[in-house]
């Protein structure tokens, strides 16, 4: 899918076509076919690789200038629809004659980028809105943070009444995340640096300008970055804690419910062992009396009562 729009004097947005294309318009790249991949290389004049880059789920943050034009490949939070979260490589690309995003999958942070907000952002400033993307995904990094605490605060109390398979899960999902989130943040962190280092470059000062506000704003998306990669450590530290805990306490139920079996297996053997005695074809006690029966009965359930009174004072019933 290929979306082309650019900001109005009035802040509105105006979509256009690929043979409308102009200067400042912002060319957004979902999961793009092959023939729309070489149609906006041949308009915009750019190898198709720099459009393809972003479209790899493996690709790491990073940036690469090449032929007067800037790509920027950032690492955005992603939630698929079994409701897990994930990581997803966006790439930004800067060109004389707009921006272009790239991402193999609709997103939020894109959309977050319409009418509706249109009066925010800006396609025709390069340089803010390449930053103000940047600063979206940070923001968008400490929401689905505060998300995965609270589905891991439903998930501790869930254990805390029963440990079963599908809370534990659960739990190994939110862990799997974070640690995506980590290596994700990590490599955002370096791009953003490079950027602020490359601010007064010659080789972007014909592609970017920064003012004072453009280099305050992207030193704010470099310290909402650490935030998150912070909170994610630190979230990370406290799942990792918890899984101990919990695989502790399995062990302790498995222990205790082995006792309780073992102790009942002891209670209901003392009976049995009796009653053999008693089966026997040799001479016994109360073999020749009426109630020779009622006694035995008597007897074992008296041994059964005093094994089960003997454990129960030792903890294990």
């Amino acid at each position: 899918m290929i979306e082309i729009l650019k900001t109005q004097d009035d802040k509105s947005l105006k979509k256009l076509t690929l043979n409308e294309a102009e200067s400042g318009s912002w060319f957004n790249l979902v999961n793009p076919t092959f023939e729309e991949i070489q149609k906006v290389s041949i308009i915009l004049d750019l190898e198709e690789n720099f459009l393809r880059n972003s479209l790899d789920a493996d690709e790491l943050s990073r940036t690469e200038y090449e032929d007067g034009n800037l790509l920027i490949i950032t690492n955005i939070p992603f939630l698929d629809d079994e409701k897990n979260f994930d990581t997803l490589p966006l790439g930004i690309i800067l060109t004389h004659e707009g921006v272009i995003t790239v991402c193999s999958k609709e997103n939020k942070i894109i959309n977050s980028f319409n009418d509706d907000t249109s009066k925010f952002f800006d396609t025709r400033d390069k340089t803010n809105f390449m930053l103000a993307i940047l600063f979206r995904t940070a923001k968008y990094y400490l929401r689905y943070l505060k998300i995965i605490n609270k589905q891991t605060e439903e998930i501790e109390d869930s254990l805390r009444k029963t440990t079963n398979n599908k809370a534990l899960f659960k739990l190994i999902e939110a862990q799997k995340s974070l640690v995506y989130f980590t290596t994700a943040l990590k490599d955002n962190r370096v791009v953003l640096e490079k950027i602020l280092k490359s601010v007064n470059s010659q080789n972007l000062q014909g592609l970017l300008k920064f003012d004072e506000d453009d280099i305050d704003m992207l030193e704010d998306v470099i310290i909402e970055t650490k935030q998150a990669e912070e909170m994610v450590d630190m979230h990370r530290t406290i799942l990792e804690s918890m899984m101990d805990g919990f695989a502790s306490i399995i062990n302790n139920n498995v222990n205790q419910v082995m006792k309780f079996l073992a102790a009942i297996t002891i209670i209901l053997s003392i009976p049995t062992m009796l009653g053999s005695f008693w089966g026997m074809n040799v001479p016994l006690p109360f073999a020749n009396n009426s109630y020779g029966f009622i006694y035995v009965i008597l007897i074992s359930t008296l041994c059964a009562v005093g094994a089960a009174f003997f454990f129960g004072k030792k903890g294990l019933l």
